[in-house]
């Protein structure tokens, strides 16, 4: 049964296809998340806020964008009001036992270009870099040079324009930079 057809049974209140929905972006979205909150707890939770949001939304998504899109943009707003919520810096801790990506819902480490650095020190120093990032920041870089999502769906997910995503992006990167500058000079 193809996407559109689960949605459809879903919308119906078919529990089978909703599940299926479910289990087909589980990985996905709690890997989002986790790159932006920075921690399982805030990530599972996000996780399950972002599929109760889904759950109850439903009827109103048009599919006029992908699912997947949709679903960013919620994870992106519960991150959002996390972060809003929280301070700033226990939004952003490092969590010493793990990376950026929990393997517990990685199906393919390889897919992700970091994860092949052989040297553990850049791979750390990038984690601590894109834990310094500022949330709105770090939304934009996840979606754009994680995620390898366009502009245009970045646009659609964080509901900012085209130019602004580019700007983020470029201070995103330029923070990033320096941060690994500082880090591998050490």
């Amino acid at each position: 049964m193809n996407e559109q057809e689960l949605i459809s049974l879903a919308k119906q209140g078919d529990r089978v296809a909703l599940t299926s929905l479910v289990k087909q972006y589980e990985k996905t979205i709690y890997n989002f998340s986790y790159k932006i909150c920075r921690s399982k707890e805030r990530a599972e939770n996000t996780m399950q806020e972002t599929f109760l949001s889904m759950i109850k939304s439903l009827q109103q998504f048009d599919g006029e964008s992908k699912l997947s899109t949709w679903l960013y943009r919620i994870v992106t707003n519960h991150c959002l009001m996390e972060a809003r919520k929280n301070n700033k810096y226990h939004f952003v801790e490092i969590e010493t036992e793990d990376s950026l990506f929990d393997e517990k819902y990685l199906s393919d480490k390889r897919s992700l270009p970091h994860l092949d650095a052989e040297n553990k020190e850049l791979k750390k120093a990038l984690d601590d870099a894109i834990a310094k990032l500022e949330p709105k920041y770090r939304v934009i870089f996840l979606l754009r040079d994680v995620e390898e999502l366009s502009a245009e769906e970045t646009a659609k997910i964080t509901e900012l324009s085209i130019p602004a995503i580019k700007s983020r992006l470029h201070r995103a990167r330029a923070f990033l930079r320096n941060e690994l500058v500082k880090a591998l000079n050490k």
